[in-house]
């Protein structure tokens, strides 16, 4: 399984994450930044667990992000 750690409240809605990764990734319509599809937020972190057939792209979406506030971790 794959966590992914999410620091939406800085998030630049730069859309690096989204192409990487769009099965995962979505732009919010509301205010411009970034979400994690299907994330769960507590206190300003958004996690979701993940299949391992995510582990790649979603580390590539990660490494794309310049502010960078994804991270990625091996479950």
């Amino acid at each position: 399984m794959v966590r992914i750690l999410f620091y939406r409240q800085k998030c630049i809605g730069c859309n690096a994450c989204v192409e990487a990764a769009p099965e995962r990734w979505r732009v919010s319509k509301k205010d411009g930044r970034c979400n994690l599809i299907n994330g769960k937020e507590n206190k300003g972190i958004h996690k979701a667990i993940v299949n391992m057939d995510e582990y790649e792209p979603n580390l590539q979406a990660a490494a794309n992000c310049p502010v960078k506030i994804i991270q990625v971790q091996l479950v």
